[in-house]
């Protein structure tokens, strides 16, 4: 059995003030390439993983072997399952990225562990049972359904009455509250910048300590540019004003707190893409992962910005997915 995963752009969250009792909350955008790729199959007893030989950086590796292990003994020992499994993977993507990698992968796991016991879990069951999503929704929401998605975020009391992350205060899974087809002639510009970031030198608990709640007048804002304007004008393929949207985001709440956090490189690539002609340019997650949204009238912005990289990232072109993960059984 194989199963195949999107990734996915985290382009905010809306809500780390709280004051109207209900906390986090969050939109993404399913995205088609990287994939985390998975085949299992029966062993006698235990957990046994190996790589496709194309699979060399030693980072990719460590991190899947340990994600993939934790998830094979939770959801083992919240079922019951009696049997061995080895796992093979065969597509992955580097962590840390920003694209979500941590949470496809240990979805992915549970998930087919589940399927060969024909048990029928979907993802905010599994992401209770292995600890994900207490601050978003938007991973298991893409490996679920894919396209755009907005989570509804935890009641504040559910968070022990604080916005901070799961990590300090544990919380179950949120709600989506809406999915949505992206447009499929639109396509998104990855660009990865090898540049240190300064999010590595402050842990993101930290980072949340400090700066959250953030202001109220900018959740507000955030909100009512997410609701009135982005999922409106993303309904009417208005890719210019979605691109604008996309923009205001950057400068609001703890996205721009996010944004900020990073190096001068990372912040400086964003404009040049927006320089370059990309209608809405943002930073997925705590980056370092940027994406620029570009259509058939200015394709020039994808070739732009590999020459501006060069050998110091990677970039590369990509569409949204409207589905989620593909089992082969």
């Amino acid at each position: 059995m194989i199963i195949k995963t999107p990734s996915r752009l985290h382009m905010t969250l809306i809500d780390l003030n709280g004051s109207y009792g209900r906390a986090d909350g969050g939109i993404g955008l399913t995205i088609d390439k990287p994939n985390f790729t998975l085949q299992c199959e029966h062993s006698e007893s235990g957990i046994s993983i190996d790589f496709n030989e194309k699979i060399t950086d030693e980072e990719i590796r460590k991190e899947a072997f340990k994600k993939i292990s934790m998830s094979a003994e939770k959801v083992i020992s919240k079922y019951n399952f009696d049997e061995g499994f080895h796992f093979t993977v065969e597509e992955a993507y580097p962590p840390h990225s920003g694209l979500g990698s941590g949470t496809q992968m240990s979805l992915a796991t549970a998930k087919l562990i589940c399927e060969f016991n024909q048990k029928k879990v979907d993802s905010i069951q599994l992401g209770s049972i292995l600890g994900r999503g207490g601050s978003s929704g938007i991973g298991m929401g893409a490996f679920d359904y894919g396209g755009f998605v907005v989570d509804g975020g935890h009641d504040l009391k559910d968070k022990g009455g604080s916005v901070l992350p799961s990590s300090v205060n544990p919380a179950k899974p949120p709600q989506l509250i809406g999915r949505y087809d992206f447009p499929e002639d639109w396509e998104i510009v990855v660009a990865i910048s090898d540049a240190d970031t300064t999010v590595t030198g402050m842990k993101e608990d930290d980072i949340f300590e400090k700066y959250c709640p953030v202001p109220k007048n900018d959740v507000e804002k955030l909100s009512h540019i997410i609701f009135m304007n982005l999922i409106p004008f993303l309904l009417e393929k208005n890719i210019e004003s979605v691109g604008d949207s996309i923009n205001n985001i950057q400068k609001l709440g703890f996205k721009n707190i996010e944004v900020s956090r990073q190096s001068q490189n990372v912040r400086v690539l964003m404009d040049n893409m927006r320089q370059f002609g990309a209608y809405g340019v943002g930073m997925s997650s705590f980056g370092p992962a940027i994406y620029g949204l570009i259509d058939k009238h200015n394709q020039d912005v994808f070739k732009a910005t590999q020459d501006y990289l060069g050998d110091e990232g990677i970039v590369f072109k990509t569409k949204a997915q409207n589905h989620g993960f593909e089992i082969e059984k």
